[in-house]
């Protein structure tokens, strides 16, 4: 009788001590999503599955847009019809499934790579793991997705998503209702160091013996990404930064919540920028460009990397002014701003554009309001960027109080 009476007790303890998970397993408006991804550096690939979990009848169809030079093996439950470089899956209403195989690893025209596994470490996107889909699912509901990595022998990984006790990754994208794995990801042996950096929380991680310096990247990002902070409240809640040596591509790129930097670039260049800055600015606002905008979007970049530097103090006034000198002149290489994809002197004369915008708003609003207002509107817009909405922000900030 004892043993009788305290069973309900327990599992009523049980029950409000778990209050989120009890809500989040009888949410009748989610779907569950599980991605299990088994990493092969025999083949460079990885085995891919996509599980519906619960509530699998909320899902009509999947279409994936699979380039078949890397994804392969297509296989499910369900109907699972393969066309050229478009793979549509309609699940059944139980054990839905699909799975096929992936190749990992990426070389820019360069020779460079930007997505690399080795028998001892991999270093890519997530975004390659899951190709770009459209799906239909019922009006008002969402996934619930998890993320998954079955590993080699004495491999590790980090992504910027939160991990649970069980070592899965909750995948939560806001701006998205069916979420898919994206950003930058490490695994193997790797070395890591973690901090907070205001509300975020900031991890460094590269494959062991890269050569990088983790607590140098982190006191820099300590020091300056503050200001970006103050920019762009949006700021990711959790950073992940991901570095490697040769033959990684030796630059940078960005993605959500993460950023790549090969382990030989500066953290300020010869001419005072950062590509450091550079890229945080890109996950800061998570903006595409629509057509003609790309100078908008790459000179922003440009345009605080210089900013940030001077405002933490990090570079002075007249190296400052020197670096803004040094800029103007390269812009005058760029015949014309709106190419569809700008670099190198395009985005050097789009900082000289953005500088003097910043100083009319300045003058016009009485000092009130600048170009850090127009950014962080562009970084809260959902649509691409274009130069209509900019100008457009620009005659807002730039009213009188």
């Amino acid at each position: 009788m004892r043993h009788t009476a305290v069973l309900p007790c327990l599992l009523l303890s049980l029950l409000l001590l778990l209050p989120g998970a009890i809500a989040r397993a009888a949410d009748p408006n989610a779907f569950g999503v599980l991605y299990t991804v088994w990493i092969k550096p025999e083949t460079e690939s990885a085995v891919v599955k996509i599980r519906l979990t619960h509530n699998q009848a909320m899902v009509d169809w999947l279409k994936l847009r699979a380039d078949p030079g890397r994804y392969s093996h297509f296989t499910g439950s369900g109907e699972v019809i393969v066309e050229g470089d478009e793979v549509t899956w309609t699940p059944p209403v139980e054990d839905a499934w699909l799975q096929y195989r992936v190749q990992l690893t990426s070389k820019r025209s360069n020779g460079r790579y930007d997505g690399m596994v080795t028998p001892t470490w991999a270093l890519f996107r997530a975004d390659d793991l899951v190709p770009p889909f459209h799906s239909s699912f019922q009006d008002f509901t969402y996934a619930s997705a998890k993320l998954q990595f079955r590993l080699p022998e004495g491999w590790s990984v980090e992504t910027r998503y939160p991990r649970y006790t069980s070592g899965r990754f909750k995948v939560d994208d806001p701006r998205r209702r069916f979420d898919r794995p994206t950003g930058w990801l490490v695994m193997g042996d790797i070395g890591t160091r973690r901090d907070r950096i205001g509300d975020s929380r900031v991890a460094v991680s590269a494959p062991v013996g890269q050569g990088v310096r983790y607590l140098d990247i982190l006191a820099f990002l300590r020091w300056t990404a503050p200001y970006v902070q103050e920019v762009f409240p949006e700021f990711p809640e959790r950073l992940l930064l991901v570095s490697g040596g040769d033959p990684l591509w030796r630059g940078a790129l960005s993605a959500p919540g993460s950023l790549y930097v090969h382990s030989d670039r500066p953290m300020i260049s010869g001419n005072g920028t950062s590509t450091f800055i550079h890229e945080l600015i890109h996950v800061s606002m998570r903006a595409r460009s629509g057509p003609g905008a790309d100078w908008i979007v790459e000179g922003l970049a440009e345009y605080y990397s210089l900013e940030v530097l001077r405002r933490s103090g990090a570079i002075s006034e007249s190296r400052y002014r020197k670096a803004l000198r040094q800029l103007a002149e390269w812009g005058r290489e760029a015949p014309r701003l709106d190419v569809e994809r700008a670099s190198g002197p395009v985005t050097a004369r789009a900082v000289g554009v953005l500088l003097e915008t910043d100083r009319e708003i300045r003058r016009s609003s009485g000092g009130t309001r600048s170009l850090d207002d127009v950014a962080r509107a562009l970084a809260a817009d959902e649509g691409p960027v274009t130069v209509q909405r900019f100008e457009e922000l620009v005659a807002q900030m730039s009213v009188p109080p």
